[in-house]
């Protein structure tokens, strides 16, 4: 069975010229979700799943979802599953998402050229608003599709303008009817691009992911005093804004601390501040934090909370600041299925591909597929580690060896044999 990396790499070059920008270096596109980008992506999409025989169907919060159902198959069988997203941040790159829809129908392509004959329906799928770009915070048609947000509750989510998803979709011509279910699928199938160098340092074409990281969002506010810079004594201050400097470097200490003795995959980040008055002859009276913790062990981020929750305590008693902590999303981290990644080695090992396991430091839909059916998640390098960017670059033969590995796994899943001719 051999990907045709060619029709791969022109799949998703055509798919990079809907929303593409000007940029000094790379290729860039910015597709939200409800654009006119949007829709033209989704219609390629459309038209290349109708030319390779799939029945496509777009469910109410804009799912994209292609089957194939050959004679082979029992149609009654519960399908295996696998695709990404083709929405993408603002000045993104052309990799991130498509080259994972693309490549689950390039897999399906390279089953039917090879007469690959699967015993279960393939369905290879487009979810929407991954990126959080437009509506909600991300992985918004997974959700959806995993029954954690109805379809009611989407469709009223609206974008900073006060216009709907579902006014959104229903301008564009993808708001459809009904929910695409994962749970109803055997086994479920993402290939994304790293978006970190460890394959790119190892020269490994592929990486199957153990677990995705949990993720913690902390909220923190600092009150002290406005006051006149000039005027008001060093010792008569009660600078928010110093205050918050200690918690920014406790929660990197923390986060350091972590790594040395629990968790070498832990980080914590305070990525986020606003400093009101924030003028420059005025002592800072409040700063709100935005802290994100991440890990692939759920005690080693609930370390580094505690460590954050004890600076401010600290601060409070040190430099009379009254402080606030909340903690208002909390995702704990998502192990892979072993039987689907054993199926990702074997290709990789069938086709004379390496493979290497790695975690994943980036949520993806899979975090929500797999909480309600068997799913696995692969890698293909990332040049220099760069994503949301138009400097985004996956080696071609990259894409292909990866999209190979993917096919293989997903026949396997799919029980498929070949034809004999």
């Amino acid at each position: 069975m051999d990907i045709d990396g060619d029709r791969l790499r022109a799949d998703i070059e055509t798919n990079a010229q809907h929303g593409e920008i000007d940029a000094d270096e790379g290729h860039g596109r910015t597709v939200l979700t409800g654009t006119d980008a949007n829709r033209a992506a989704r219609e390629l999409l459309v038209d290349r799943m109708d030319d390779a025989g799939l029945d496509v169907t777009v469910d109410a919060v804009g799912n994209v979802a292609g089957t194939w159902t050959p004679e082979s198959a029992d149609p009654d069988a519960a399908p295996v599953a696998a695709g990404s997203h083709i929405d993408s941040v603002p000045e993104g790159g052309i990799f991130d998402g498509p080259l994972g829809v693309y490549a689950a129908l390039e897999a399906v392509r390279a089953m039917q050229d090879a007469g690959i004959e699967p015993a279960r329906p393939l369905v290879v799928v487009s979810f929407t608003e991954e990126e959080g770009q437009r509506f909600a915070d991300g992985l918004l048609g997974s959700s959806v599709a995993v029954g954690e947000r109805s379809v009611e509750e989407a469709l009223a989510i609206e974008d900073d303008d006060g216009i709907t998803l579902e006014a959104s979709l229903s301008r564009i011509g993808f708001r459809g009817e009904g929910r695409l279910d994962a749970s109803e699928w055997e086994a479920w199938y993402e290939l994304h691009v790293e978006q970190d160098t460890r394959l790119e340092r190892g020269n490994v074409p592929v990486g199957v992911v153990t677990t995705i990281t949990g993720i913690t969002h902390c909220e923190a506010e600092i009150v002290g005093e406005a006051n006149h810079a000039g005027a008001t004594p060093m010792d008569e201050r009660t600078d928010a804004l110093a205050a918050a400097s200690e918690v920014v470097l406790d929660v990197e200490a923390a986060a350091n601390d972590v790594v040395e003795s629990e968790s070498e995959t832990a980080v914590g980040t305070v990525g986020s501040l606003s400093v009101s008055p924030n003028a420059t002859n005025v002592v800072p009276g409040t700063v709100e934090l935005g802290i994100d913790i991440r890990d692939v062990e759920y005690q080693s981020m609930q370390t580094i909370v505690e460590a954050t929750r004890s600076s401010l305590a600290i601060v409070e008693a040190d430099r009379g600041v009254e402080t606030s902590f909340s903690r208002p999303f909390d995702l704990e981290p998502t192990p892979m299925s072993e039987s689907l990644r054993a199926a990702a080695h074997r290709a990789g090992e069938e086709a004379g591909i390496r493979t290497v396991d790695l975690h994943s430091g980036a949520a993806h839909d899979t975090m929500h597929v797999a909480s309600v059916t068997e799913a696995a998640l692969l890698f293909a390098p990332s040049a220099d580690g760069i994503s949301h960017n138009p400097r985004e670059w996956t080696d071609w033969d990259d894409c292909a060896s990866a999209a190979r590995v993917l096919a293989g796994a997903i026949a396997e899943s799919a029980g498929a044999d070949a034809t004999e001719e």
